[in-house]
């Protein structure tokens, strides 16, 4: 495999859709006043963005951690097409397709017992919202009257109502709707030594419905790690209180800390669980909340209103599913475990040294995920990475920047040591 040529900065001759559509288009997670534009991206293979200009990207975040296999694999394009040719999308209301039974029937072979029901959506915050659904209509039908949810300091869990109010209100993105949406308290995850989080669940466990955590890693709430004993705890004070336990697993899912899932690795078995991102290979949007059959029996009932009423239009899309049969094939046939513990040690070994960079704070691996956390406002631009081959995008908070690479797991020696090499020219190291 060639080395990349190099990209430069966003250039003053974009092309012509783009120049066209940036009149009209409103970006994501972007304050146009003094925003760069974006890099034009034309084309895409393997780990490698190709830009309209020529030159390719080594992707460092996986188009935000979903093309776990790379782009365009030969093997998720042939599923597509093939489902495109007989059946390309129809209402899962009151009708029903193979590729959406059939997916719903594997992701639950994967998972362990008792959690069976899979209710497919179409992005991972609206799976997070069904689950604070399923959560609290559960009791509700069962004529327990719960509502609060409990989240974690360091949280992100979507971009929608119920799931900014669970984000942190202070350091996160979304402090601007703190106390909207669902009444969320936010705690510390529990830590060795400390009981502080028993303590304040045993004082208001009884409004508490669910408990919802992001397992063994926090993502882009900061990319704060935590181990299996943390969430033994939270287990334990859940069925101590009759709190449903809800694991977010959307981005650490999928081997992206190492196991297939992380309550595989930390052996926790949630009442919910919410999958998303790799779940289709990054093709398609597709997400699934999937909760045991004591959360489902508890919305059996001859009345109507006790069913869970909630039906996205794209719900269990034909395509994503059949992406999502591909992906996970992908998933079995190789020895992605041992990939990843792999990229794991690489990571360890070549982001270490940066430990003494200027204004970085820490430096932390666990599975595919890279984090250098730096001073708020330290972080180079997502232009100084491109000019030296990689797409990385920092993730700033007024309390520090992260600089993290959540790459394909696919991820060869070649385009790693680019990754690697960006991020130390860009910190001076």
């Amino acid at each position: 495999m060639s080395t990349p040529r190099r990209a430069a900065p966003p250039s003053n001759d974009p092309p012509p859709w783009l120049a066209s559509g940036a009149a009209h288009v409103w970006r994501p997670y972007c304050q146009h006043k003094g925003a760069p534009p974006p890099l034009a991206v034309v084309g895409c293979h393997g780990s490698r963005l190709v830009l309209a200009g020529g030159g390719e990207l080594v992707d460092g975040t996986a188009s935000w951690w979903t093309a776990a296999h790379g782009y365009r694999h030969p093997r998720l394009v042939a599923a597509i097409e093939a489902q495109l040719a007989r059946l390309p999308h129809v209402a899962f209301g009151g009708l029903a397709h193979e590729a959406g039974y059939a997916l719903a029937a594997r992701i639950a072979s994967l998972l362990p017992a008792p959690l069976a029901r899979v209710f497919l959506v179409e992005s991972g915050s609206v799976a997070v919202e069904v689950a604070i659904k399923m959560a609290i209509q559960s009791l509700h039908n069962r004529g327990i009257a719960k509502r609060r949810v409990v989240a974690f300091e360091g949280a992100y869990h979507g971009d929608t109502f119920a799931t900014m109010a669970l984000c942190d209100p202070i350091t996160g993105m979304h402090a601007a709707f703190a106390g909207a949406g669902v009444d969320a308290v936010h705690l510390a995850i529990p830590v060795a030594g400390d009981d502080r989080f028993e303590a304040e669940l045993d004082r208001i466990a009884g409004d508490v419905a669910c408990v919802v955590v992001e397992p063994l890693v926090q993502c882009a709430g900061g990319f704060r790690f935590h181990d299996a004993e943390a969430l033994w705890r939270i287990r334990r004070a859940c069925d101590r209180h009759g709190a449903l336990l809800v694991l977010d697993e959307i981005a650490t899912g999928f081997f992206r800390t190492g196991e297939r899932f992380a309550l595989d690795e930390a052996r926790v078995v949630p009442d919910i669980v919410v999958l998303g991102k790799a779940l289709s290979g990054g093709m398609l949007p597709l997400a699934a909340t999937v909760a045991t059959d004591a959360v489902f029996d508890a919305f059996l009932a001859d009345d109507p209103s006790k069913a869970l009423q909630h039906g996205p239009t794209y719900m269990a899309n034909a395509l994503a599913c059949a992406a999502a049969q591909a992906s996970l094939d992908l998933f079995a046939e190789g020895d992605t475990a041992a990939r990843v513990r792999r990229l794991e040690a690489s990571l360890r070994a070549e982001l270490a040294p940066l430990r003494s960079a200027r204004g970085v704070r820490d430096v932390r691996v666990k599975g595919a995920i890279g984090v250098i956390e730096m001073d708020a406002g330290a972080a180079p631009p997502s232009s100084a990475f491109a000019a030296r081959g990689a797409f990385i995008r920092p993730i700033r908070s007024a309390a520090a920047d992260f600089v993290y690479v959540m790459p394909p797991l696919v991820l060869d020696d070649v385009d790693r040591a680019i990754l690697v090499g960006a991020i130390a020219g860009c910190l001076g190291a």
